[in-house]
């Protein structure tokens, strides 16, 4: 293998492993704190993202002892992921990322038969590596195929692979001029912002997807196809680099901030201002809101042009790994800080005093991280027709097969894993289900998707509402929860309120086509309130569905339940379920019930089934309300632990009058 070869294949695993190793790191932190929603100590396990503090204690050639055990740190740490707990999860996560984050930065040092890394090898890198999460998110449905048990192998097969590579690596003998350490700043400051992009969104196709509600399918294709046409100007055609101008990579970087921050801005959501304020009554996005979308889709690629210029701009040269701690630390911080700031959207009611600030700014991260990167590339001063011509020969054409094989795979993964199955009616009646998923954690904070998933296939429901669906963010690894369930279950699915929005999530899964989604947003103050809608033709009647997770005050409490009750209106035929956190004693509760008729109560007046379940008490928040034609035949609460959530799972079935 020649060693520019190498070189792409070392760069792409290790920035895949820094995708999982973050991408986990930062999930479990967020889980285990969403059980108190507060930060505690646990944060403190970002601490192993500022691991490049150790490249101080190197002025000189570190020995090449140290490549091996920083590999054997990320292949362990990396292969066990998927079979940890949370608390196990969170530490194997950090060794494994400061281990790859001291690894990076070295390689950028070495050399392999006296040849160097170079800007196409690790663009070629970053490409490789968004196509290939592109590929294992869209096998396992939404969620990492090779964090889920089936698929866990993947990850050790992928470190082998890094270790194989890293045969021929060494460090040179000779010293030679170091780069300035503004530049050398900078230019690690600019890479970090491409991963913080690819991190925060393009490797991740749902998470793209579920901003607008596009076509899945589109998106897949699209981020795949163009990742493969990079693949094959690198390797096909580098000289078409070398014609741009640096006017047109300014522009081009101009254009991408720009249609990037628009899409976010654009779908933004007017909150209702005040308890008096109308609610907000929002669909699916227009052609207008999505054009920017594709646009940003379009655009993209320039990231990985950006990759080339930095690295080829700046030129590392083999000296004192120390020079690279100072922009491998500031770069840790900033991606520290974005992080944050796109969860303080979605908990801005819950970290005073600064969260609130970033309320409905999930826009600002991106906006951050592109300019910024526009930024890096404006003050290297790109003259791409003065540097080195590349070699056409020097990478193997072999990595087009791979990409055909990546974007060919990717595809048809995503076209086999959003079928929607045909089902038989259930004659007369209709079972439906409300599950707050707590984004797919159990009462102990570990992972519980494949048990909810299990759960859900033994009801058989015909309607599920999912509450605390929505994980299309980083703090939870960019998984799709509603893309897993409603894959696996055959299932049509309305996401509901998207990740734009700040809720946490209220998406609705169904055996029949859903029609007229659409969001209701009534007044917050702590949680944003979002209420998806949803109509289904069963019978001959048209039933509406609505699948609510309000939160907050008193007066917001009630504002939804106004919003709610003005939404119904006179149709005749309504279920309106979910976590309502309200109790039979609360003002807000008594005026829905007031219209409406709780399953529960109107076949267990008691509130104790007659097998024994006890909601009598105050921790039954979970409800199933029904129009007046519409009577339970039975129902039941299956709860914690084996309701493999921190709510009981609640579902019932319901007939109609003829």
């Amino acid at each position: 293998m020649k060693p520019a070869n190498r070189y792409a294949l070392i760069f792409a695993l290790l920035i895949l492993f820094l995708l999982h190793s973050i991408g986990t790191l930062v999930e479990s932190i967020y889980i285990l704190d969403l059980l108190k929603t507060s930060l505690d100590e646990k944060a403190l396990g970002l601490l192993f993202l500022f691991s490049p503090v150790l490249l101080f204690l190197f002025k000189y050639k570190p020995p090449r002892a140290l490549i091996w055990l920083l590999f054997g740190v990320v292949f362990l740490g990396r292969g066990l992921l998927p079979y940890l707990s949370t608390s196990g999860r969170l530490f194997a996560s950090g060794l494994s990322a400061a281990a790859v984050l001291l690894l990076f930065p070295l390689m950028l040092l070495t050399q392999i038969r006296d040849e160097r890394p170079d800007g196409r090898s690790l663009s070629l890198g970053f490409a490789l590596a968004v196509a290939s999460s592109v590929l294992l998110r869209t096998l396992g449905y939404g969620i990492d195929i090779s964090f889920q048990p089936e698929g866990a192998w993947l990850g050790w097969i992928l470190g082998l692979g890094l270790g194989v590579a890293l045969l021929r690596v060494n460090f040179p003998e000779q010293e030679r001029e170091a780069s300035s350490a503004k530049q050398t700043s900078l230019s690690l400051l600019g890479i970090w912002m491409v991963f913080a992009l690819v991190y925060f969104a393009f490797s991740a196709p749902s998470v793209l997807a579920r901003w607008v509600e596009s076509d899945y399918r589109l998106t897949v294709f699209l981020v795949g196809l163009l990742c493969f046409i990079w693949l094959a100007i690198l390797i096909i055609r580098p000289v078409w680099i070398g014609k741009l101008s640096a006017r047109l990579v300014y522009l081009w970087n101009l254009l991408f901030t720009i249609a990037l921050t628009a899409t976010l801005l654009i779908n933004r959501i007017a909150f209702p201002p005040s308890p008096d304020s109308p609610p907000l009554v929002v669909g699916p996005a227009s052609l207008l809101q999505q054009i920017p979308y594709y646009l940003t889709l379009l655009l993209f690629p320039v990231v990985f042009l950006d990759i080339y210029v930095i690295v080829e701009q700046w030129k590392p040269k083999p000296f004192s790994p120390a020079e690279l701690a100072p922009g491998m630390l500031s770069g840790a911080f900033l991606l520290i800080l974005f992080a944050f700031m796109q969860i303080f959207t979605n908990v801005w009611g819950y970290v005073e005093p600064v969260s609130p600030w970033f309320r409905n700014k999930f826009w600002l991260p991106f906006f951050l991280m592109s300019a910024l990167l526009t930024l890096v590339v404006a003050f290297q001063r790109p003259t791409l027709k003065r540097l080195p011509t590349p070699l056409s020969g020097d990478l193997s054409p072999q990595w087009l097969v791979l990409g055909v094989v990546l974007l060919g795979s990717s595809v048809w993964a995503a076209f086999a894993t959003t079928q929607v199955r045909q089902f038989e009616p259930r004659p007369g009646a209709l079972i439906v289900m409300t599950y707050n998923l707590q984004q797919a954690n159990d009462s102990a904070g570990e992972r519980s998707y494949q048990r909810q998933l299990a759960l859900m296939q033994k009801v058989d429901a015909d309607i599920i509402a999912l509450q605390e669906s929505d994980s299309a963010r980083v703090s939870l690894n960019n998984a799709d929860l509603v893309r897993y369930f409603a894959g696996k279950l055959g299932y049509h699915a309305y996401y509901g309120p998207g990740p734009i929005s700040g809720t946490y999530g209220t998406a609705i899964l169904s055996k029949y086509p859903l029609q007229n989604p659409h969001v209701v947003f009534s007044y917050s103050d702590q949680d944003e309130i979002g209420t998806a809608v949803a109509e289904i033709e069963v019978g001959g009647r048209r039933l509406i569905i609505y699948n609510v997770h309000p939160d907050g005050s008193e007066e917001a409490m009630m504002a939804f339940a106004q919003a709610l009750l003005e939404q119904i209106g006179d149709h005749r035929y309504v279920i309106a379920l979910g976590d309502y956190n309200l109790r039979d004693d609360d003002p807000a509760y008594q005026v829905i019930a007031a219209r409406l008729s709780n399953v529960w109560e109107s076949l267990y007046p008691s509130k104790i089934s007659p097998d024994g379940i006890d909601m009598s008490g105050r921790n039954r928040i979970d409800h199933i309300f029904l129009s007046a034609p519409l009577k339970p035949r039975w129902a039941t609460y299956l709860l914690p632990p084996d309701s493999a959530t921190d709510h009981p799972v609640h579902w019932a079935e319901i007939i109609w009058e003829e």
